[in-house]
């Protein structure tokens, strides 16, 4: 990962501008500069993964333009060589110089065409104006806001914000900022034909996206790892991975000393894709010592998102500290595209699609946050091969008859895909277990308890009516707001909401984001 911010004017306040920059020095400890941008500023902090070189240092700049970009230009190459042809020189192997030649040739037209993470801001010398864009799903984060002199004010994370801007807002994926206005240029959830293809069709296309998203994931100047939970999704992802590389994968997995579930799980995928191994081992005080630090760096008060990262937070801790990977890819995106546990209930098969379309624009503030977060802080790049934008417009177009759940297993089309020597049958079709709960049940048990002893029943309810935006409604998620406040205060809009069930169908109107109170649970978390 890296860090980048656009002040996008004069700046009034230098030293609340340096001090929020530098709260964001871990995405990108190798190097940080700053430099004037007409008016205005732009500043990066690099973490250093393609083009290892000085030469790759941003800010970048051509001809008096200049840009910061946060992001993986998958298939760069072909564009450079292109832009070569046009006679752009480039100095260094960055996938990201490409994009003011790019600028220069296309205008905002060119984030269209990119394949991409990404985040950048740039200035445009020959008009003075500032653009800014971001990845389609969302995958690497922006920020906006006003400060008191209107100027607005780009950067990676809400914490570069607090104190330079009034009201923080998330960029919204798939659009570009430019002439003062925001503009889609593409949105993967809508759906331009509906796939009707047979099933046997459906999955070896599945399987075929799903591998080439892995496998341009794999190009790295800086070493990679990954994360395997045991579950379906990422075990998936290992596996191909496994199959691409030359030597072993190097594979991570942390549960609970007491119970944890996936552990076992994930030992069983190692040993079957021949990985190097490691677990990581964490205890109730490391999940109670880590809990304020996972809300500060989220910046979220969401439940269901703060549970999952604790166990994240804590493995890319561990292989920061102990390995010199710089690299993890994860298995997120798959439920949304997919189905969870609760889109059983579905009442319909549009009902299905629309709740997936849904849950792929709000990713950002959810999983996606939860992921960049917790391996940024760790001096990490996160790369999802679930978010491959060609594989997700091709999940979203199936007839969503096909993936409702009328085969008796969730994710069914996923499973069936790679049916084969990929994985053991005991992972390829065993039930989901949500991250938090597979880490060990007792992680969230843990952290209910420990809310329970903050509040008496008197204090909770006097201390939730200060919030009317989603206000709490357990203790745990006091709890969680009132340390989100304390880093973030007055920004509770940053995050739509509580990621929850659909409330509306039948069996999903619960209390409690864990999949563990749905009726059809069954066997998940065992």
């Amino acid at each position: 990962m890296c860090s980048i911010i656009g002040f996008c004017g004069p700046v009034t306040n230098k030293e609340a501008f340096q001090h929020g920059f530098q709260r964001t020095v871990s995405r990108g400890p190798d190097d940080s500069r700053v430099l004037p941008a007409g008016e205005g500023l732009l500043g990066f902090h690099r973490l250093s993964i393609m083009g290892l070189s000085p030469e790759g240092m941003q800010p970048f700049e051509l001809d008096g333009s200049y840009c910061v970009c946060n992001g993986e230009i998958y298939g760069f190459e072909k564009l450079k060589q292109e832009l070569e042809g046009k006679g752009y020189l480039f100095h260094s192997g960055s996938d990201c110089e490409i994009l003011l030649p790019l600028y220069r040739e296309y205008g905002a037209r060119m984030f269209a065409m990119l394949d991409a993470e990404f985040a950048c801001v740039l200035y445009d010398g020959t008009t003075g104006e500032f653009v800014a864009a971001r990845d389609p799903i969302g995958i690497r984060p922006l920020y906006y806001g006003y400060d008191r002199a209107g100027t607005i004010v780009f950067a990676s994370e809400p914490k570069n914000l607090v104190g330079v801007v009034g009201e923080i807002v998330p960029f919204p994926p798939g659009h570009y900022y430019k002439d003062d206005t925001f503009v889609c240029y593409r949105d993967v959830t809508r759906v331009e034909q509906v796939c009707f293809d047979d099933l046997e069709v459906i999955c070896t296309h599945i399987r075929e996206k799903l591998v080439a998203g892995v496998e341009k994931r794999l190009v790295a100047d800086a070493k990679v790892g990954f994360l395997l939970s045991g579950g379906l999704d990422s075990s998936l992802v290992c596996a191909v991975a496994a199959k691409k590389s030359i030597a072993p994968i190097r594979t991570f997995a942390i549960g609970m000393d007491v119970d944890a579930i996936d552990l076992k799980y994930a030992r069983q995928a190692a040993e079957h894709i021949g990985s190097d191994h490691t677990e990581v081992i964490i205890t109730k005080q490391d999940v109670l010592d880590s809990l304020e630090t996972v809300v500060e760096l989220l910046g979220t008060y969401d439940i269901t998102t703060i549970r999952a990262s604790v166990g994240m937070y804590l493995v890319c801790k561990a292989i920061h500290e102990w390995t010199d990977i710089r690299v993890i890819l994860t298995g997120e995106i798959s439920d949304e595209l997919f189905g969870y546990k609760y889109t059983d209930y579905a009442p319909s098969a549009q009902a299905f699609q629309d709740e997936a379309a849904k849950r792929i624009q709000e990713l950002h503030m959810y999983d996606v946050l939860r992921a960049d977060r917790c391996i940024s802080v760790n001096s990490l790049e996160a790369r999802v091969p679930f978010g491959d934008l060609e594989f997700v417009e091709y999940i979203m177009s199936i007839d969503p008859e096909k993936k409702l759940n009328t085969y008796g297993k969730g994710k069914y089309l996923l499973r069936k895909a790679f049916e084969g020597d990929w994985l053991p049958d005991g992972i390829l079709w065993r039930e989901k277990a949500a991250f938090s709960d597979a880490v060990g049940h007792s992680l969230v048990d843990d952290l209910k308890e420990y809310a329970e002893s903050c509040y008496s029943d008197g204090e909770f309810e006097v201390l939730r009516q200060k919030y009317d935006h989603a206000r709490p409604f357990t203790k745990e998620s006091l709890l969680y707001r009132e340390l989100f406040e304390k880093y973030y205060p007055g920004q509770d809009s940053m995050v739509t909401g509580f990621w929850m069930p659909n409330r509306d169908w039948d069996g999903c109107n619960v209390d409690d984001p864990s999949a563990r109170v749905l009726a059809n649970y069954g066997d998940s978390g065992v």
